[in-house]
């Protein structure tokens, strides 16, 4: 049973009921203070709708222009301290922790993960530049860059920067296709936002997307890029934003499939899934690596390196297969056709672009992509922190530095014609798995994209859209998170309503649109749980004997919430009739409609005569409460400060019950003059009682008895 017992208390139940010893409380304050109050004062309501504070708070002094003045310069030298530590600036430049330490090892391991990333991002550039709507080229924009500036801002060391799948479909969407300037101007704003975001420590927003929301959104998001390469294997035409749409146009031209594009990419895809499959394969019957030999390690490590580089070797083989049909037949394969070899221009991301036939200026651009400007930068920083977290093993992430990286990241690739981009879950599951051993694989990874834009873009010529197709549904595939279903399932089987929802609307209305939809329904689950704050009741009795009603709210009262804590305590307190007693140990907060609902929860009980104590609230809570002065707000902080209170009201009813008539007037007003001549005035024209024990009690109520007796 829970009850307001302090210190020394000690607590026996009995049924329904509870006898508090508080012999050994020798103080009649104990614990429980207000650390920045000047003294702590017992309070007491007799029969009257007067307020007795617990404490003289006395009058707020007055603080001068010049005093405000000197406090905003002390917060602005102590930041300015703060921003020049070198704790500080290790965290906003993380390079600077480990580089000092960076060895031989460190080289050879990120030497060879950042080529093994390279292979990889290469082709899946390529392939996610087609989910954007963009030419292939954009997507190697995109690689390197990014890349290079993670070395120095990013605090993981298994995430490389470059497009995803999740960026590209909702570049796709926000762009509509309007053309790659509104593409690069996206990944501009995005980068601001999230700099921005990270500046005034905006990462805890990702807080409020659920696990079950973030996976119907990945497994959407997924089904839509299958949906949307369903095109390139087959060869024909389609178009569509959402997954009706997608399969509609696909309907409407699936008579003119081609035979050698439908071929090619389903034997792509097959083979993609079965090279999948090669890293789990190992030679020597141990799985440990200790007890391999020489032969079986290099062969362990090369299977692993062929199924890690399956989407080269994939890439590589298909343009192939795709050069020998252009060179001996009519080009019976679509293919990615001529691109711009060497690196592109630096230069300022741009702030209008031809449409149609006339220029659109920057607000007419960011109004043609909507809440994509303000969606995908979000999504792009949940990707990221699910990647780190991932790869964290334990140790915490920095969400605002993440912002941070990955904004001035975005930032930057805008100046090199890219679209928006983040970290890779697939890339870095490479990376970790080849031994990366700092973020400076990314420079690697860069380089080798470097050397693909300024050498191989006539070879990418040949290389069949089936193929890249199928590089894409082969690496999504597996984003479709059927396996989550059954532990929600087990765990809790409503936090699969909003995980659920944000799947079918994601598919059906545009992602932006369905991700908010989700994050709604997850706020309301919030939101209800905290308007209904679970409430134990107990019928508990003070060390004299005094019965009173303990009603103890597991949460804070916000304004959800506090109308139907109310209509609880009114509820309970009339049907019972004795003092009640509410124990806020657990209320940490309360807001302003809390306030004016206590406000006239003490008036009533005022009103009928009823005790209504409020035990161990905190400082801020007290304050918010304040601010509406109630009349009638009595608050204790231990077990004899309650039983003086109890044994006051008891001693008064039971004296005023006693007699009759006029004499229960003059009695209760006798009383009252009593007692408020040992409280005094306080500054602030509220009561107060300086100090009030059990004896004087029974005093007070004696000679009032025998005064009415003569």
């Amino acid at each position: 049973m829970a009850n307001p017992s302090v210190g020394g208390s000690q607590t026996s139940v009995a049924g329904s009921q509870t006898m508090i010893d508080d012999s050994t409380n020798t103080s009649p304050y104990p614990t429980r203070k207000f650390p920045y109050r000047e003294s702590m004062l017992t309070a007491m309501n007799v029969g009257s709708s007067d307020f007795i504070l617990i404490e003289d708070l006395g009058p707020k002094r007055k603080i001068s222009v010049k005093e405000k003045v000197g406090e905003v310069e002390n917060w602005f030298e102590k930041n300015l301290r703060r921003l020049a530590t070198w704790k500080t600036i290790t965290k906003k430049l993380p390079v600077l922790t480990w580089a000092r330490t960076y060895n031989s090892e460190d080289f050879v391991g990120d030497l060879v993960a950042g080529i093994t990333v390279g292979l990889t991002v290469i082709p899946q550039s390529l392939a996610y530049s087609n989910i954007a709507g963009l030419p292939a080229q954009f997507g190697l924009y995109s690689s390197f860059l990014g890349a290079l500036m993670y070395i120095f801002l990013g605090s993981c060391k298994d995430v490389p920067m470059g497009p995803t799948a999740i960026c590209s479909l909702l570049t796709y969407q926000a762009v509509r296709g309007y053309g790659p300037m509104h593409a690069i101007l996206l990944c501009f704003l995005s980068g601001v936002i999230q700099f921005l975001m990270g500046i005034v420590g905006l990462g805890i927003m990702i807080d409020f997307i659920s696990d079950p929301v973030s996976s119907g959104f990945t497994s959407a998001v997924a089904l839509l890029i299958i949906s949307s390469q369903v095109k390139d294997i087959l060869g024909i035409r389609a178009g569509g934003a959402t997954f009706i749409e997608m399969w509609t146009s696909i309907l409407e031209d699936v008579q003119n499939t081609k035979f050698w594009d439908t071929i090619v990419g389903v034997i792509c895809v097959v083979i993609l899934l079965l090279m999948r499959l090669l890293s789990d394969v190992k030679l020597a019957k141990s799985t440990h690596p200790d007890n391999w030999t020489t032969f079986q390690r290099v062969v362990n490590k090369s299977i692993w390196l062929i199924s890690t580089s399956r989407n080269s070797i994939l890439v590589i083989v298909s343009g192939i297969v795709g050069w020998y049909f252009c060179e001996t037949a009519d080009e019976p394969l679509k293919l990615i056709g001529p691109l711009p070899p060497g690196l592109p221009a630096i230069q300022l991301p741009p702030f209008s672009t031809m449409k149609g036939n006339h220029t659109a200026g920057f607000f007419e651009m960011v109004s043609d992509m909507g809440s994509g400007v303000i969606v995908l930068p979000l999504i792009g920083l949940l990707e990221n922190i699910a990647i780190c977290k991932a790869f964290a093993n334990g140790k915490s992430v920095d969400a605002t530095q993440e912002l941070i990286a990955i904004g001035l990241c975005n930032i930057g690739n805008s100046m090199v014609q890219s679209f928006p981009c983040s970290g890779s879950l697939s890339r870095s599951a490479v990376n970790n798995s080849s031994g990366v051993r700092t973020p400076l694989g990314g420079l690697y990874t860069g380089l080798l994209v470097i050397v693909a834009l300024l050498f191989c873009m006539p070879l990418f010529y040949y290389i069949p859209k089936c193929a890249l197709a199928a590089v894409i549904i082969a690496a999504v595939i597996f984003m479709v998170e059927v396996r989550v279903v059954r532990p929600i399932w087990r765990s809790k089987k409503s936090d699969l309503i909003p995980g659920v929802a944000t799947f079918f609307f994601c598919l059906i209305l545009p992602l932006e649109i369905g991700i908010l939809i989700g994050i709604g329904l997850n706020l309301i689950s919030i939101l209800y749980h905290a308007a209904r704050p679970k409430i134990s009741m107990e019928i508990a009795r003070s060390r004299a004997g005094v019965e009173y009603l303990l009603l103890t709210p597991d949460r804070c009262l916000i304004f959800p919430s506090v109308d139907y804590v109310s209509t609880l305590v009114t509820k309970h307190s009339v049907r019972r009739g004795i003092p009640v007693v509410i124990d806020c140990s657990h209320i940490y907060g309360a807001d302003f409609t809390a306030a004016k609902v206590i406000e006239v929860l003490t008036n009533d009980f005022s009103k009928r005569q009823q005790p209504l104590f409020f035990y161990n609230l905190k400082p801020s809570v007290v304050a918010v409460f304040e601010g509406v002065q109630p009349k009638d707000f009595i608050v204790y902080y231990n077990e004899h400060e309650l039983d003086n209170l109890l044994l006051l009201h008891s001693a008064a009813k039971h004296r005023l019950s006693s007699l009759a008539g006029n004499g229960i007037s003059r009695l209760s007003v006798d009383v009252g003059k009593d007692i408020r001549s040992m409280i005094g005035e306080s500054p602030r024209g509220h009561r107060r009682l300086s100090s009030l024990s059990a004896d004087s009690v029974r005093d007070i109520s004696q000679d009032r008895d025998y005064g009415k007796e003569r």
